[in-house]
């Protein structure tokens, strides 16, 4: 099975859903199923029915986190010494050459990726377009609205 990057942070916070997952939403689900038993005919009983679903989805749940986290490559950004090139878990600075706005974005992987926090999938069209670049490159990004150019105003490892 190929290792999945994951910064350290997204481990523990997989690693805390689980342990929610185990030791709250399971019992839970089990206690909402038994008390949809008692009532009677199953047949008809649309708690049990609901209850069963929200089963389901949580054992699969917990079966595709625990399997992420088996795969997982931990890589512990403050730990990095990329010397200055941007790499799995650099926060990097950009300045956009059209506007001159200013953006920062982490590179991290698949489930921990949210832009809305500053935090990108390093398989994005910009994450590729910045890896292996360093302070002062200019990475090209194709987006919907065409090329944009990025100048690498910092990368940090944080």
């Amino acid at each position: 099975m190929a290792t999945i990057p994951i910064t350290k942070r997204g481990a523990e916070k997989l690693k805390e859903e689980l342990h929610r997952l185990k030791t709250v939403d399971r019992p839970w689900v089990i206690n909402a199923i038994a008390e949809a038993r008692a009532q009677g005919d199953l047949s008809e009983n649309a708690e049990y029915e609901a209850a069963k679903d929200r089963q389901g989805f949580i054992e699969g749940r917990i079966q595709e986190v625990e399997g992420k986290l088996s795969a997982a490559q931990v890589i512990d950004p403050a730990a990095l010494d990329a010397g200055g090139r941007v790499v799995f878990g650099a926060t990097v600075e950009l300045e956009d050459e059209d506007s001159g706005e200013a953006v920062t974005y982490q590179i991290v992987g698949e489930d921990e990726a949210d832009l809305k926090h500053g935090r990108v999938n390093v398989s994005s069209p910009i994450a590729r377009a910045l890896i292996g670049k360093e302070e002062g490159d200019t990475a090209e990004v194709q987006a919907p609205g065409g090329v944009k150019r990025y100048e690498i105003v910092a990368v940090k490892y944080i």
